[in-house]
């Protein structure tokens, strides 16, 4: 699986108080499963939840969820694109830790495609992208809040 790996990295590139504290940032998938056919193919997807917790953050809420948005949009822009998937696709808790810190749970339900080709006797795998956005769709580049600059990233 590679969309847990690709997130820690677009959080980490995107919140400057990540950056400073990586080992704040934890990652976890649970309930995942296989989803395949009997089709001739052995391609598969992978269907799981993944966990995404940041111990004692200090900062602005916004500027952890607009970069999960930012990659979501990319990675699994379906969880954006329905009723259904918008209402428990991207859920999240917040517990206090002290009067101006608090452990952040986001739950996202992500999923993989993966195709499984043959070549004779050989089985080649490659993990599929989600389709592109939109052409125009121009990636940001600095992140503010309350008029102040909170996050500066690539796209």
């Amino acid at each position: 699986m590679l969309k847990p790996q690709q997130l820690r990295q677009k959080l980490l590139d995107s919140v400057p108080l990540l950056q400073a504290h990586p080992d704040s940032l934890t990652l976890l998938t649970d309930s995942g499963r296989i989803v395949s056919t009997l089709a001739a193919s052995l391609s598969f997807e992978y269907h799981y939840r993944l966990n995404v917790a940041i111990a004692a953050f200090s900062g602005e809420m916004d500027g952890v969820i607009v970069p999960i948005l930012d990659w979501l949009r990319v990675n699994q822009p379906d969880l954006m694109a329905t009723k259904e998937k918008q209402r428990d696709g991207f859920t999240f808790q917040i517990h206090p830790v002290s009067d101006t810190t608090y452990d952040i749970a986001i739950v996202l339900q992500l999923s993989e495609r993966v195709r499984v080709t043959r070549d004779g006797t050989a089985l080649y795998i490659e993990h599929v992208a989600e389709s592109p956005p939109p052409q125009d769709d121009a990636r940001p580049l600095q992140l503010y809040a309350h008029g102040r600059l909170i996050s500066e990233y690539g796209a």
